[in-house]
């Protein structure tokens, strides 16, 4: 079977990732510096907005594929091994998590974490330690957010040749605006109205 590798168009995939597969990279969605992405016999979904940064390393299992949700983070050498991650997390630097673990919605699973096998971390968790454990509850969407979107403005600007997106009037002007947008999107959870 030949690999199947889609990349939305508006996605930044950088010359030095290493995809094989089957893998799916949607809109926006980035791939930063020398991260792999290796599906031989599950699928990987790169879901919107989604960001996969340097040294990440992703790699599938029977019957274990990796989803990665929209607005998500997955930090710098971080594992992600057959896994379910939600929309709006953030996967902390050097975290593993591993075959059938599943991390929902709004969640943050700390540096160096280690999510073990079949683990569930429910939606808006904070989770640290090896093995990780839920240390507190709180929706992480915006913030979580927020960081999405520095990379999928750094993806656009990379795309363009600007390797210093995040400095200067122009990242000044468009952070401002960026959080008053957000910050009236996320009103209602924020509020929890």
């Amino acid at each position: 079977m030949t690999s199947q590798i889609d990349i939305h168009p508006t996605a930044f995939v950088h010359p030095s990732a290493q995809i094989y597969g089957h893998v799916s990279i949607g809109p926006r969605a980035s791939i930063w510096c020398n991260a792999v992405i290796r599906a031989e016999v599950a699928h990987v979904e790169i879901h919107e907005g989604a960001n996969i940064q340097d040294f990440v390393m992703i790699h599938t299992d029977p019957g274990n594929p990796v989803i990665v949700g929209a607005y998500t983070s997955v930090t710098h050498h971080a594992t992600l091994h057959g896994c379910r991650i939600g929309d709006h997390c953030l996967i902390g630097i050097n975290a593993t998590v591993y075959n059938g673990a599943q991390i929902g919605a709004g969640s943050i699973i700390g540096q160096h974490a280690y999510v073990k096998d079949r683990t569930i971390v429910p939606a808006h968790s904070i989770a640290v330690g090896s093995p990780a454990k839920v240390i507190g509850t709180r929706d992480n969407r915006l913030p979580n957010r927020i960081n999405a979107e520095f990379y999928m403005r750094n993806g656009e600007c990379y795309a363009a040749g600007n390797h210093r997106a995040w400095a200067g009037p122009e990242f000044e002007s468009w952070f401002a605006a960026t959080m008053q947008r957000l910050q009236g999107e996320y009103a209602p959870i924020a509020t929890g109205a």
